[in-house]
């Protein structure tokens, strides 16, 4: 039976988590809006709208929503031609695919962002599909995206793992019945991400590569 190793992307696979810090600040200041840069660290992983309602609270403005996401899509667009993937996410996507891992990508990212990440990571022979934001109606930390990620595998949860960097991205593998390990590139503390729901810790993509085998991802790492 097939396995599925789901990834979230930012964070995870490519070190792009303050890049989203610096431009959703400079949307909210651009908008009139104070908000600390260590309060919109602690929402990346949240969908746009998600990720403003967080921040700014149920009774804000909304119909400014629109308005702050396509300034901070405008300002991490001019990031796409260089967005710096973790050294070896390319490599571990390779080496699970290799293991027999049906490899899917589970990410807020859609479009031109989605491409430009796909392109960071250069690994696109290793990746069976992508779920990305255009495929579900609730983003993280809701279980649709990972529920959706293995619909496209075509694997039950006990065949699954996934890995992500974010409290958003443990809660919803969790929610998904998914057993999630989780990253520490993206700037959450271990505690955290374990409270959230990680039953292991790796530093970044290379960490998780070279401890693969006592790892979740490991061959005795699902049950047969």
């Amino acid at each position: 039976m097939e396995r599925a190793a789901v990834f979230d992307v930012d964070g995870t696979l490519v070190d792009t988590n303050h890049l989203h810090v610096t431009t959703w600040w400079e949307a909210f200041r651009q908008a009139g809006h104070r908000v600390p840069m260590h309060a919109v660290h602690r929402a990346v992983g949240l969908g746009s709208t998600d990720l403003i309602a967080h921040l700014l609270g149920e009774d804000r403005d909304k119909e400014q929503d629109e308005e702050l996401s396509a300034a901070h899509k405008a300002l991490y667009g001019q990031y796409f031609d260089r967005l710096p993937a973790f050294a070896d996410a390319g490599e571990l996507l390779r080496r699970l695919h290799g293991d027999g891992w049906a490899v899917v990508l589970a990410t807020s990212a859609s479009g031109p962002e989605l491409e430009a990440l796909r392109r960071a990571i250069d690994a696109d022979e290793a990746i069976t599909a992508t779920a990305s934001a255009d495929d579900v109606e609730e983003g993280k930390p809701a279980p649709e995206p990972v529920e959706h990620a293995l619909e496209l595998a075509g694997v039950p949860v006990e065949r699954a793992v996934f890995v992500g960097d974010t409290v958003w991205d443990m809660r919803a593998g969790r929610r998904a019945g998914v057993r999630c390990v989780g990253l520490l590139c993206g700037g959450i503390p271990r505690a955290d991400l374990e409270e959230a729901g990680a039953q292991a810790v790796y530093g970044d993509p290379a960490d998780l590569l070279a401890g693969l085998a006592g790892s979740p991802l490991g061959d005795a790492g699902t049950d047969e």
